[in-house]
């Protein structure tokens, strides 16, 4: 996968979500590092695009998913995440394969 380019936007929403109201540039790049993390994480296990994290593509369930992850990763419990979220990731993962099917049917048509 090619580097994922983490948006002023969504560090911006993220850092809203943690209510971290600081910005400095070494606690910037870490953070950039585990939304980095998290979003490969979730788009290996979802099927979701990169692209469904912030703009005009965000779907809202990946993007709660990402902001949890984050969460959970600043307090180095990413594995109680992994377990937590568990029906969530897998609710998605089964969402996106949905609208692919039909995505792919209609393109058939």
């Amino acid at each position: 996968m090619s580097a994922i380019d983490v948006s002023e936007e969504l560090l911006a929403d993220v850092k809203n979500f943690l209510d971290v109201t600081w910005s400095d540039p070494k606690s910037d790049a870490k953070l950039r590092g585990q939304i980095r993390h998290g979003i490969s994480y979730l788009v290996d296990k979802t099927g979701v695009a990169p692209s469904a994290f912030s703009g005009e593509d965000a779907n809202d369930r990946a993007q709660k998913l990402l902001f949890y992850l984050v969460l959970y990763d600043r307090a180095g419990a990413f594995s109680q995440f992994v377990q937590n979220y568990s029906f969530e990731i897998n609710s998605l993962r089964r969402s996106t394969r949905v609208h692919a099917a039909k995505a792919s049917g209609e393109a058939a048509q």
